[in-house]
């Protein structure tokens, strides 16, 4: 049987432009913050909507939020190369 893939509830405080659309500015993973510097891809899917983002210390994240409930989930990580 497949393994299912690991999410992590995070808190993300958006911005609603002038459509109404929330985009993350900032994601909080427990008692840290971090401000999205750049979302380089969004996509959608049936229930979910995607966010790539890159933060300031430009470590990636892809963001995933559940479009009948509104919650959020990190769904990967990878941090910047050295």
């Amino acid at each position: 049987m497949p393994e299912t893939p690991r999410t992590i509830p995070v808190r993300v405080e958006c911005y609603a432009g002038h459509r109404g659309e929330e985009t993350p500015r900032r994601i909080v993973l427990g008692d840290s913050a971090f401000d999205v510097a750049e979302i380089p891809d969004r996509w959608l899917a049936p229930d979910h909507r995607y966010f790539k983002i890159r933060t300031a210390d430009e470590d990636t994240y892809i963001l995933r939020q559940d479009t009948e409930s509104g919650d959020w989930e990190l769904v990967f990580y990878q941090k910047k190369e050295q």
